[in-house]
């Protein structure tokens, strides 16, 4: 599978991705991957019309959540769709947060392991899924039991750790939020407005403080040390900077996720730079 050195990661629901124009302009500026967030449904119906409108991109799901979604389904929706369209589907599941799971999330990691083995008997090759990780024990586990690892919100330095747990021949994929934007107020603003949620997720905050950053650089909306290091915001040299730092520190792939209010003209200046 040519998953390409850029991905794209959005909501499922972004217009673009059921344009068939405008997958054709996203594959064309460099963009071989489009990764579909908000935990998309099992049957993977919301990958299949990306797939039918363009020619050449991969699917990824940005992720699967393993609590909402039973693993026959996955499997059964994955069985389907690759069938149609070979080698241009790849599964990402995860375990998402107990924040929106409730209180079934317990025992997270265990809950993986006996999704893998759901997927391993419902026939998904191990090459034809990754895993959400953050931490050592869960990128071990996608190390062993998947194609590779789908970090989401982390800095180089957690993809240079990342790819050392996970070792050579193994995905990994990084998302990173850009903003082409230089006022740093008009930046901070945005991408502060997009953290918010995510601050609150000790998930996330927790793989934050493993990797240096504070209890006080997660207050008040994160400080400008958090906002400036998970986000990548300036012209499109510092961008294009933002995104290779993680390419040299052992990515496959970034997976951007712009969060400029008119993306696809963002889009349409940054994949040149970015190719």
């Amino acid at each position: 599978m040519e998953i390409g050195k850029l991905g794209l990661w959005d909501h499922s629901s972004w217009p673009a991705f059921q344009d068939p124009e405008a997958l054709a302009e996203l594959a064309g500026l460099g963009f071989g991957t489009v990764w579909l967030g908000a935990s998309p449904p099992a049957d993977l119906t919301t990958a299949e019309p990306v797939l039918a409108t363009s020619t050449n991109l991969v699917v990824a799901t940005g992720i699967v959540n393993v609590w909402d979604a039973p693993p026959e389904a996955a499997a059964a929706g994955y069985a389907r769709v690759a069938a149609a369209y070979p080698h241009r589907l790849l599964l990402g599941i995860g375990a998402g947060h107990r924040a929106f799971v409730g209180d079934q999330y317990t025992k997270p990691y265990d809950k993986l392991v006996s999704y893998l083995d759901g997927l391993d008997a419902g026939g998904v090759p191990v090459e034809g899924r990754v895993l959400a990780a953050l931490g050592p024990r869960v990128l071990a586990l996608a190390a062993e039991r998947t194609a590779g690892a789908h970090p989401y919100l982390t800095t180089p330095e957690h993809t240079a750790k990342a790819r050392e747990i996970l070792g050579g021949g193994k995905l990994l994929v990084p998302e990173q939020k850009v903003i082409l934007e230089t006022d740093a107020d008009v930046a901070r603003g945005l991408a502060r407005e997009k953290l918010e949620m995510y601050l609150a997720l000790p998930n996330y905050s927790n793989n934050w403080l493993r990797h240096g950053f504070t209890e006080a650089d997660l207050a008040d909306g994160g400080s400008d040390r958090l906002v400036d290091a998970l986000v990548v915001w300036g012209d499109e040299e510092t961008i294009r900077a933002g995104v290779q730092a993680h390419i040299d520190a052992g990515a496959d792939q970034v997976a951007v996720q712009v969060l400029n209010p008119d993306k696809l003209a963002t889009l349409r200046v940054l994949g040149p730079v970015l190719k």
